[in-house]
C-alpha cells in the first residue's frame, strides 16, 4: 500500500448502531484494498461510536471524526471529504453496503475509460436483506439529464480528485449528494454508469409516503432555485421532469 490510500471511502453516521457493522464489514471485505474510511459521526446518542471503535482497534484505515453537535449530512460529508487523502472519493452511508468487488471493478472502469464520476446500478433492500428491487441506471448522464431526476445512486458513486480536484456537497438537509453531481457535470460533460449491481441500498419504509414526496418535492424545488440559482420558468420545466418521472417510477 502507498503512504497515500488510493480511495476514500466518506460515511456519514447518526444512531446508526443497528447498520454500522454491516456497512463497516463490506468496506473490510473490499478486493480492493487500498482504502481509507473516514466516519464522521454527527453526536449520535446510540451505541454508533462505541462500535467503530471496536473496529479501529485492529482496522487503522479506520478513522472516525466525532462531531459534538448536530452538524447535518452535507457538513459531515464534506468533513470527511476534506480530511480525505485518496485520489479518489467515494461514497457509503452508515446502513448501506458494497458487495466485495466494488471498488475494484469501478476504479478499474475509470482508468480504463478516463472517467471523472462513475456510478453502478444497486439494489433496494429491506431491513432484513430481502432485496425489494433492483435498480439499473443510464449509463451516460449529463447535467441537464440531473436536472430532470437524480440517476446517480450516492452509496454508488466515486470521483476522481486528480482530474476534478476536491469537490464539496451543498450545505442543504435534503439533495445534497445531487447537489455534488451537478456541480461535477458543470466541469465535465458526463458521468458514467455501469450495469452491474455493486451495492445494497437500505430503503426506510414510511407509513408517510405522501409526506415524504411532498418533503422531497419541497428540496428539489430549493435545489433548483437556491443552489442551482435556475430562473422560475427554468426551475418550473425540470421539476415537471422530476414529478413524472418520479411518478413512473412508482408505478
Amino acid at each position: 500500500m502507498s503512504m497515500k490510500p488510493l480511495v476514500s471511502i466518506i460515511t456519514p453516521s447518526y444512531n446508526a448502531a443497528l447498520t454500522i457493522e454491516k456497512t463497516i464489514q463490506s468496506v473490510i471485505n473490499q478486493s480492493l484494498t487500498d482504502w481509507e474510511m473516514i466516519i464522521v459521526d454527527d453526536n449520535s446518542i446510540d451505541r454508533t461510536c462505541e462500535i467503530i471503535e471496536s473496529y479501529i482497534i485492529s482496522e487503522p484505515r479506520i478513522k472516525l471524526i466525532k462531531q459534538n453537535w448536530g452538524a447535518g449530512p452535507a457538513i459531515v460529508r464534506n468533513i470527511a471529504i476534506d480530511n480525505a487523502q485518496g485520489r479518489y472519493i467515494a461514497f457509503l452511508d452508515s446502513d448501506d453496503q458494497w458487495h466485495s468487488d466494488k471498488l475494484l471493478k469501478q476504479i478499474s472502469f475509470m482508468k480504463e475509460k478516463n472517467i471523472e464520476l462513475s456510478y453502478t446500478a444497486y439494489n433496494r433492500i429491506d431491513s432484513m436483506g430481502n432485496i425489494l428491487s433492483a435498480y439499473h441506471p443510464k449509463l451516460q448522464v449529463s447535467y441537464i439529464d440531473m436536472l430532470k431526476s437524480n440517476r446517480i445512486g450516492c452509496l454508488t458513486a466515486i470521483y476522481d480528485t486528480d482530474k476534478l480536484g476536491k469537490v464539496y456537497m451543498p450545505n442543504i438537509s435534503k439533495r445534497q449528494d445531487l447537489g455534488l453531481w451537478l456541480r461535477i457535470l458543470k466541469k465535465v460533460d458526463y458521468a458514467w454508469g455501469m450495469d452491474e449491481i455493486l451495492g445494497d441500498y437500505l430503503a426506510i419504509q414510511s407509513n408517510s409516503v405522501s409526506s415524504n414526496k411532498k418533503n422531497a418535492a419541497k428540496y428539489q424545488w430549493r435545489l433548483y432555485r437556491e443552489i442551482e440559482k435556475l430562473s422560475l420558468i427554468q426551475s418550473f420545466y425540470y421539476f415537471c421532469f422530476y414529478a413524472y418521472l418520479g411518478f413512473k417510477k412508482s408505478k
